[in-house]
């Protein structure tokens, strides 16, 4: 079992910066990839962005890759998501994910474990 619990959500105008984290419990931290995930009103879920077990690759869609930044901290066995340069089509709940055998990193139906979503607005 993986517990995940995200934080770092909130409101801020076009062209901000907000740091997401998600901190996780239960399995040894380093013995799964991460992922972050999006779903907007009306939307399919979407890939953001994924990050190896030993953080050393990292993976983004198309559509944040140069604003978004994604890194993990052994110690506080925690995932971060940078994000900067925000536009109001980035608003969604932004979730983040295990994956405990990683194939397709932008597969969310790769992923075993997912935590409850944190909002992220961004107004015009």
């Amino acid at each position: 079992q993986v517990q995940l619990v995200e934080s770092g959500g909130g409101l801020v105008q076009a062209g901000g910066s907000l740091r997401l984290s998600c901190a996780a419990s239960g399995r040894t931290f380093s013995s799964y990839a991460m992922g972050w995930f999006r779903q907007a009103p009306g939307k399919e879920r979407e890939f953001v962005a994924a990050i190896s077990r030993s953080g050393v690759n990292t993976y983004y869609a198309d559509s944040v890759k140069g604003r978004f930044t994604i890194s993990r901290e052994l110690a506080k066995t925690t995932v971060y998501l940078q994000m900067n340069s925000l536009k109001p089509e980035d608003t969604a709940v932004y979730y983040c994910a295990a994956d405990l055998r990683p194939s397709d990193h932008s597969d969310d139906l790769s992923y075993d474990y997912w935590g409850q979503g944190t909002q992220v607005t961004v107004s015009s």
